[in-house]
């Protein structure tokens, strides 16, 4: 009779404490204000690491070379994972073993000197600047739909994040300044100026918000339920406005972000400014909107240029 085989361990389900040292390295990132989402990726990431190194015999983190990581991550890329999964995932080892080392928990960093080719940058998805009247200048008597296009002008206006969003709270809006306080990634704030539409969406829909907040509730937008409105709520009403004003294909909140930065760069050329707009911490991040200002460029040229129409013979 054969023998049975024994299914091997999911190691995406282990508990933090299962990994020697991970819970407080998880407490440590907690601690320094690191995002929710940063903390759950690396945790599966060391996850999926801490697997795999345990399919080599290794059993503590002092027995780990480099060759057992470049082995692991040749392993994921052969499975198909993407260029700029691979990348997320030597960041988090990375982070880890920066931790245990500055700990003297290990003598020696593996990961030091590893490399991954450089991932070809996706370029996101922008609204044309023609679109947006389509989308903003709706007029409603909606309560729902005014609080919607309050929020949808800040993304576009301010270039706020989904959770950034939906984070904000009344006194973070200074209407008499024209000011919006936004508290970013790793809890780090930025203060933006806000445009007139602007201020005439958050105006409407202040007028109306006491009909869904509770006297305690402090969150600017709020939903039926009365309370913080959700990150799905927001998607799923964005999608139903896109829809109903006839634009076509999937319209997510980040590209009103997106837009945001493009069309600001088309219009001022100033790099600097629409970095600190939208709160990067890196102008390398920024950079990605100059390519996005060259198709621009590029689709005027080829559609109003002499030289650069076609022959239609």
């Amino acid at each position: 009779m054969m023998a049975s085989r024994t299914p091997a361990c999911d190691m995406s389900q282990l508990a933090a404490d299962a990994i020697p040292q991970l819970a407080a390295f998880l407490s440590e990132l907690e601690a320094r204000n690191t995002s929710p989402h940063t903390r759950a990726a690396y945790r599966r990431d060391i996850n999926d690491l801490w697997g795999f190194l345990v399919t080599v015999q290794r059993n503590a983190w002092q027995e780990v070379s480099a060759v057992d990581l470049k082995l692991w991550l040749a392993k994921r890329h052969a499975q198909g994972l993407a260029p700029r999964s691979l990348s997320r995932r030597l960041a988090a080892a990375r982070a880890m073993f920066k931790y245990l080392r500055q700990r003297e928990l290990i003598t020696c960093d593996p990961s030091q000197g590893l490399r991954l080719p450089r991932a070809t940058r996706q370029l996101p998805a922008v609204l044309e600047a023609e679109a947006m009247p389509q989308l903003l200048d709706r007029p409603s008597q909606d309560p729902l739909e005014i609080r919607d296009l309050a929020m949808l002008e800040l993304m576009y206006g301010c270039g706020l994040r989904l959770a950034e969003v939906c984070g904000l709270d009344l006194h973070d809006i200074d209407l008499s300044n024209a000011e919006i306080r936004i508290l970013g990634k790793g809890q780090k704030t930025r203060i933006n100026p806000l445009g007139d539409a602007s201020i005439r969406a958050l105006r409407r829909w202040l007028a109306l918000r006491s009909d869904y907040a509770t006297p305690t509730e402090s969150a600017l937008f709020l939903s039926q339920r009365r309370s913080r409105i959700s990150p799905r709520n927001v998607q799923e009403r964005l999608n139903r406005l896109a829809r109903h004003n006839g634009l076509s294909g999937k319209v997510h909140p980040h590209m009103l972000r997106h837009a945001c930065a493009s069309h600001f760069l088309q219009n001022s050329s100033d790099l600097r400014a629409v970095q600190e707009l939208l709160g990067h911490e890196n102008l390398s991040t920024t950079q990605i909107y100059t390519h996005l200002d060259f198709q621009h460029l590029a689709k005027t040229y080829d559609a109003a240029h002499p030289r650069a129409r076609r022959s239609t013979s």
